[in-house]
């Protein structure tokens, strides 16, 4: 892992870890916004939740494998290169039902950040 003041570059296989779940904001030390990739094992799931009281907005990347984003009880496939973006009150929660394991990015902010997009994105 490369860490200088200003910036930290580091390969998946550096991130710190704690159960399925590799800590990609922690190991970088982001600031101003949570991201997080999990490895789930076929037959396993994140933890259902919504982002209501942290008013979150929500990315889900599936980079690798099969999985089903689950929004508000309602099934939605997701193959590997399937973005999903969700409002801080949608009940949500990321499954695997394939036979091999997945790896979902999820990047997250509070939607009063103030975030303002560059004019040509």
């Amino acid at each position: 892992m490369e860490n200088e003041d200003t910036y930290t570059i580091a390969h998946r296989d550096e991130l710190e870890r704690t159960g399925n779940w590799s800590l990609v904001r922690r190991t970088l030390d982001c600031n101003s916004f949570g991201v997080n990739l999990v490895e789930l094992p076929p037959g396993e799931s994140i933890p259902e939740h919504d982002e209501t009281e942290r008013d979150q907005e929500e990315l889900f990347f599936v980079l690798e494998g099969s999985a089903t984003i689950v929004i508000d009880g309602v099934e939605h496939p997701a193959p590997a290169g399937t973005f999903a973006r969700l409002d801080p009150n949608h009940r949500r929660t990321v499954r695997n039902r394939g036979e091999n394991p997945a790896s979902v990015l999820i990047v997250s902010a509070p939607q009063t950040s103030g975030y303002h997009p560059m004019e040509w994105a």
